[in-house]
Parts: C-alpha cells; sequence; structure tokens
C-alpha cells in the first residue's frame, strides 16, 4: 500500500500522534523514566497547526507541575487513600482555572490522579521525574507536528470551497423559486442557508490554521496566490448567503410581478444555479446580460414606487427587496467567475 493511501485513509494527525508517542515512550524507556505521563502530554499536544502545538504546550507544562505538586503534597499527607485522589483533583482543577490554564486543565487533573499510583517513595524526585517526562511529550510533539507531515490545509480548503460552492447555487435556486415565487417553504430554505452558514466558518477556522502554519512552513509565491484566491472567493460566498438570509428574515408581502417579470426571474435564477452546483463552463456574457435585465426591472419597480406610494411593512415593497438582494447575488457570482476565469 503506498503511502499517500495510507496517509489518506488513517489520517496525518493519527499517524503523527503514533510517532510521537513511539518516539516519546523510547527516550523515556533509556532514561529509565515512567512513560506514560510523558505519553499522555504527547498525545494531547499534537494540535491541527505547529502554533497551537507551541502555544497549548507553554500552558499545559506549568499546569502539569501543578498537577504533579498536588499530588506529591496529599500523598505526603495521607498516603495512598481515596481523599487524596479527591483532594488532588480537586485542587489542580481550582488552581489551574485560576491561573487561567484552561487548555492545560485536563492533563494536569489527570496528571495528578495518575501519580497517585505511581508514587510510593523519594517524592522530592517523582516530582522532579514527571516534570522531566512532561517535558519530553511536549518537546516531542511539537517537533513530530513541525517535521513529520507538516499541516497543510489549503487542498482542502478548495475542495470544501467548491462543494459549498454548489450547494449555495442549490440554495439560491431553492429561496427564489419556491419561498419568493411561491410564497412557500420559508423554513426549509432557512435551514439550509444555517447549514451553509455553519459551512463557512468551518472554511474560516482551515484558512485561519493555514496563517497560523505559514509561520512554520511559508508557502511558495504560487501556493500563495491560490490561498488568497480562496479567501476572496469564500468572501463573495458568504455574502450571498448574507444576501439570502436577509430575504428570508424580510417580512414579504404577495409579490406584484407579471408574469414576464417571473419567468425572467426564474430563467435567470436557474441559469446562475445550473452554472454554480454543476461547474458547467460559465458564460460571463450571458450572465451580464441577465444582470442588466434584472437591473432594468429593478429600475422598473423602483419608477412604479415613487409614482404610486404606499405603505409597506418594511418601508420598501417587496418586489424590490427581492430585486435588489437578487442582482446583489448576480453581481457577487460574476465577480467570483471573473477571478475564477482570470486565476
Amino acid at each position: 500500500m503506498e503511502w499517500k493511501t495510507v496517509k489518506k485513509i488513517v489520517g496525518s494527525r493519527v499517524i503523527k500522534t503514533g510517532v510521537a508517542i513511539f518516539i516519546t515512550a523510547w527516550i523515556c524507556e533509556l532514561l529509565d523514566w515512567p512513560p506514560v505521563f510523558a505519553v499522555i502530554t504527547a498525545i494531547v499536544t499534537i494540535e491541527p497547526t505547529v502554533s497551537q502545538s507551541i502555544k497549548k504546550g507553554i500552558v499545559r507544562f506549568p499546569a502539569s507541575a501543578i498537577g504533579s505538586f498536588y499530588a506529591v503534597l496529599f500523598i505526603s499527607l495521607f498516603g495512598h487513600d481515596p481523599i487524596t485522589y479527591a483532594l488532588a483533583a480537586v485542587f489542580t482543577i481550582i488552581t489551574t482555572y485560576r491561573l487561567k490554564l484552561y487548555s492545560g486543565l485536563l492533563v494536569a487533573t489527570l496528571t495528578a490522579v495518575a501519580m497517585i499510583e505511581v508514587i510510593h517513595a523519594n517524592f522530592f524526585l517523582s516530582f522532579f521525574i514527571r516534570l522531566g517526562t512532561t517535558t519530553i511529550g511536549l518537546i516531542v510533539s511539537t517537533l513530530v507536528n513541525l517535521f513529520v507531515l507538516p499541516p497543510d490545509y489549503t487542498k482542502e480548503i478548495d475542495l470544501k470551497l467548491k462543494a459549498i460552492t454548489e450547494r449555495t447555487g442549490k440554495a439560491v435556486e431553492i429561496t427564489f423559486c419556491q419561498y419568493i415565487l411561491n410564497q412557500s417553504g420559508r423554513q426549509k430554505c432557512q435551514n439550509v442557508v444555517d447549514q451553509l452558514d455553519q459551512e463557512v466558518h468551518k472554511i474560516e477556522s482551515l484558512i485561519q490554521y493555514q496563517k497560523d502554519e505559514a509561520q512554520y512552513h511559508p508557502l511558495t509565491v504560487a501556493e500563495q496566490k491560490e490561498f488568497q484566491h480562496a479567501q476572496r472567493q469564500l468572501i463573495r460566498v458568504k455574502l450571498m448567503i448574507y444576501h439570502m438570509d436577509n430575504i428570508l428574515n424580510t417580512p414579504l408581502t404577495k409579490l406584484q410581478l407579471s408574469d414576464k417579470e417571473r419567468e425572467k426571474i426564474l430563467e435567470s435564477v436557474h441559469e446562475l444555479a445550473y452554472a454554480m452546483k454543476l461547474h458547467t463552463p460559465f458564460d460571463l456574457e450571458k450572465h451580464h446580460q441577465q444582470l442588466k435585465d434584472l437591473m432594468q426591472l429593478y429600475w422598473e419597480d423602483n419608477d412604479k414606487v415613487r409614482h404610486n406610494q404606499q405603505d409597506y411593512p418594511t418601508t420598501f415593497p417587496a418586489e424590490i427587496i427581492v430585486l435588489y438582494e437578487l442582482v446583489s447575488i448576480f453581481t457577487l457570482v460574476e465577480n467570483y467567475y471573473k477571478e475564477q476565469k482570470s486565476g
């Protein structure tokens, strides 16, 4: 089985965790130190990025020292008694929380409880051995994260961006064809838009991971260009979702659209959604003409409003709101595919 296949099936983070555990345990065995605490530290220190491994490692070291201290303290006072486990855990949690060492709270508590079982004599030496094993676990896991299968989120970002573009095309079609023109299915449309919003947040997290990782593994000029391109495209998708959400959260009265206007909107929406869903060759010239037609409808309806003032629940009539949001989405899609072609 090829290495790439293994990486794909198992996952790079799992592989790195296994490597870090092996090296950590091996070093502890050489030093004749108990490897369990070092291994625990190594496991939790493998983070999505090297930057996070270092930052959280800095927090986990003093947190583990606190747990070790309380384990030694309460063993010396009460011996291997149930009260020792309880007091060591409780005091460790309180102290790490008060010192705002949140990332190290779990490791520190596990350390405090686990140490009670293995300490039988020479408390002072046990304390410093525990600090040594923690240090080994932190250093090994950070170095493994840095040099073994370095995190690279650019491909995952591109794949997720492509997927969310397809889903946004479907959402535009559902929102305009089902809810706006047929005045039904609002909740279904809202659920779709909310799911898209959650997916955007996931991609933004990956982008932040990649930015953090660039401190230690800088992207090439070409990769940096692609990464910036993906960020701009995600902003456009996010704005499309924003405009759909605006419609779904605006009280709409029955749309006063002629059959010709409805037909024009439906045709435009279907064309746009088809291109986004299937990633077909995008006809920018045809799209631009549809955008001009929609703009014409928008200004015609605006002119009607000026000559026939009425009271509307949102100050503007429903037709103007729908056309404005649709024109905004069309403009974003046009810019999206213009940059796609130029890239």
